[in-house]
């Protein structure tokens, strides 16, 4: 199963430099009788490099809007521009677009032409950052595989923007206006294989319902959430990265065992109310603890299983897996109490 999650996220975190990387080199080769005929094409605002036809860079020219786009372009770069508007005509021709980056522009959703992006039939990968969006864009393309709409000013998700994304894998929200009324029960739905959802740096108070059942990765730093729903990750079973940093969590809004989880193998809690360490499980690897206002560690209470237990199965038994621990910015005195280091025998660090 571990191995199953960490396969997955090498892919979702690797796959944009191993693509690029694999289209070079297949026209690394290129016969270059056919140079000429690829820059004619070439818009003279950008430049098509002759080893990489497939793609067209026109990123920090100070562009005001969309050139027109061959229709071999398979990745389209445009981020550092000052383009206000998305339009149908320079995309005319681009029927096999994959890929578009657009970060840090000036795009409004009033300047995106109704249904221009969900023409995009084959586009995998669209790259909306840093602009002043104040809701999700819609309607999307169906094939979508990553959206990213960190650091603009979206307020508003659309009902039913997501309901046709099956191969949305990785959705980035985060430093965006998002209220709690913002992410209601059906606001994810249809995003089946979702793997990453990030809404960091936003004004939520509450745990966002309805987390699609596949997350692997999901980040809540720096809002104000302050509850733990009870039971709250038996509907995301398969969450293994959460942090939660930069939250009001305090022991009051934690359920007795809410992150005595299975499947999370990093946690993340740093700069919380917190006076004591929530239950953990025992196949947890990381955990972040620093700048609480916790004083002081027992090891025996801490230990996700029976330490006697443990003497007794040695190395071959269900073990506590921790390896990283960090205590810093809280009120614990060292040294690292003893039953600590009995009970995690596969620490390797602790920072205090």
């Amino acid at each position: 199963m571990i191995l199953k999650v960490y396969t997955s996220l090498l892919l979702l975190f690797l796959v944009n430099s191993v693509w690029t990387r694999t289209v070079r080199q297949v026209y690394d080769d290129l016969d270059p009788g056919h140079w000429s005929h690829y820059t004619s094409e070439c818009p003279q605002e950008c430049f098509c490099p002759p080893s990489f036809p497939n793609a067209l860079y026109c990123d920090n020219k100070g562009l005001k809007e969309i050139p027109p786009i061959p229709a071999r372009i398979w990745y389209l770069y445009l981020q550092n521009n000052q383009i206000e508007t998305i339009s149908e005509r320079p995309f005319a021709n681009a029927t096999h677009l994959r890929w578009i980056n657009l970060n840090k522009n000036k795009i409004t959703n009033s300047g995106i032409e109704n249904g221009v992006l969900s023409k995009l039939k084959r586009l995998l990968y669209l790259f909306l950052e840093d602009n002043e969006l104040e809701e999700v864009p819609a309607p999307l393309p169906v094939g979508l595989e990553q959206l990213r709409l960190a650091r603009n000013k979206i307020s508003k998700i659309p009902e039913g923007v997501f309901s046709h994304l099956e191969n949305l894998t990785m959705l980035d929200l985060h430093q965006n206006s998002l209220l709690d009324s913002a992410l209601q029960s059906d606001t994810f739905q249809g995003l089946n294989n979702l793997m990453q959802l990030n809404i960091a740096k936003n004004s939520l108070k509450k745990m966002p319902l309805s987390i699609p059942a596949n997350t692997l990765q999901l980040f809540l730093d720096n809002n104000s959430i302050e509850v733990i729903p009870e039971n709250y990750f038996s509907a995301i079973p398969k969450v293994t990265f959460l942090r939660l940093n930069y939250n009001k969590l305090s022991d009051d809004g934690i359920p007795p065992n809410g992150f005595n989880v299975s499947s999370i193998l990093d946690l993340q809690l740093s700069h919380n109310q917190l006076t004591k360490i929530p239950p953990i499980n025992a196949h947890l690897e990381h955990l972040h603890l620093d700048h609480n206002k916790i004083k002081s560690v027992n090891g025996t209470q801490m230990c996700p299983v029976s330490i006697a237990l443990e003497e007794d199965y040695g190395y071959y038994g269900n073990i506590p897996r921790l390896r990283y621990l960090r205590l810093d910015g809280n009120e614990i005195q060292p040294p690292i109490p003893l039953d600590i280091m009995i009970c995690f025998r596969l620490l390797q660090a602790v920072v205090i």
